[in-house]
């Protein structure tokens, strides 16, 4: 399909769903999964909460039950974007979730997904929630852990930050799980160059893709996400960004650092409609702005972006994706 100009439009390499575990609860979730296969995504992402960021959006689902569910709903690859595996949950522990999510799924269809977290869901047991350099320590720690762990065979490890003794997985997929590191500032970037299968990131930062690959990620696959607000009104799907998502324009280190819902309301109250009509999110129902906004990924250097939907149409959503963006985005 040609674009506006007469020119073929550039493909991605591939675009596929992102599950939004805060804004859906877990049927929800496997639905979407199964519509977002029938309207050619072509993988899916699910995030890893365990509070949502506001109570507007008011779910936080189970991530590896709802994996269990995805394994048999759908045949796409699925990835967490993304699990933190060090202060919550111990990475042993994580370790055989992945491990049995990817023997559920299959060959090649599980990929781990790993960050450092935010104080919003790794506080919850009374842990202390450390400053960004350590979290990036006990990430490195944690990923070397789960490698060997992931691999079947008897590990007994006493390292700075975790201990783990005559530890084995018996259920373990052949070559293991691939690990994604997730990064923004650029010494977690360059921490998933140096550890990570891949590289994860949720914006069309070429700066970023360039600085993983000099780190030593060379040719391994980069991916993002991406947030949409389709509906057949604009004002209504900048509205539904306002009310569902704010938390996504909280400046700094906010994110990473809040510890509840309620301290996210607090801030958003400094969010406007104005924040989200210039933050550059496709809204409304224009295919040229989704296909704009999603291709900018690839111009950057991203090898597949997922697409997150905010708002309630999601029917109207997918059918527009499988009609009028996506066949853009694959000619």
């Amino acid at each position: 399909m040609a674009d506006t100009s007469g020119s073929p439009t550039p493909s991605v390499t591939a675009v596929g769903y992102f599950l939004a575990s805060e804004d859906h609860g877990p049927a929800e979730l496997v639905e979407q999964a199964r519509m977002a296969e029938q309207a050619g995504f072509t993988s899916l992402w699910i995030s890893d909460h365990y509070h949502p960021w506001n109570s507007a959006q008011g779910h936080s689902p189970f991530v590896w039950s709802v994996l269990g569910a995805l394994a048999e709903a759908t045949s796409l690859p699925v990835q967490t974007a993304v699990t933190c595996p060090t202060v919550r949950v111990h990475p042993a522990v994580v370790a055989q979730a992945a491990a049995t999510s990817a023997v559920l799924l299959g060959e090649g269809r599980f990929r781990l997904g790993v960050g450092t977290g935010e104080a919003l869901n790794e506080h919850v047991l009374g842990d202390r929630w450390p400053p960004a350099p350590v979290r990036l320590e006990m990430l490195e720690e944690a990923v070397r852990l789960i490698r060997t762990l992931c691999t079947g065979q008897e590990t007994t490890h006493h390292g700075r930050h975790y201990t783990v003794e005559n530890a084995r997985l018996y259920d373990v997929p052949d070559g293991g799980v691939p690990i994604d590191v997730a990064g923004f500032g650029p010494s977690a970037v360059e921490l998933a160059g140096r550890i990570g299968d891949g590289f994860i990131t949720t914006e069309p930062d070429s700066d970023a893709v360039a600085r993983f690959r000099r780190a030593g990620g060379g040719q391994n696959p980069v991916r993002g996400g991406a947030k949409v607000s389709y509906d057949t009104d604009r004002d209504r799907a900048a509205k539904a960004v306002l009310d569902r998502w704010p938390n996504m324009f909280l400046p700094g280190e906010l994110a990473q650092v809040l510890p509840t819902p309620a301290h996210f309301e607090q801030a958003s109250r400094l969010v406007t409609e104005q924040h989200v009509t210039d933050s550059g999110i496709p809204l409304g129902d224009d295919p040229d702005e989704h296909v704009r906004a999603l291709l900018a990924y690839r111009d950057a250097g991203f090898d597949a972006v997922h697409v997150s939907q905010i708002g309630p149409d999601l029917q109207g959503f997918f059918d527009f994706y499988r009609s009028k963006v996506l066949p853009r985005l694959t000619a």
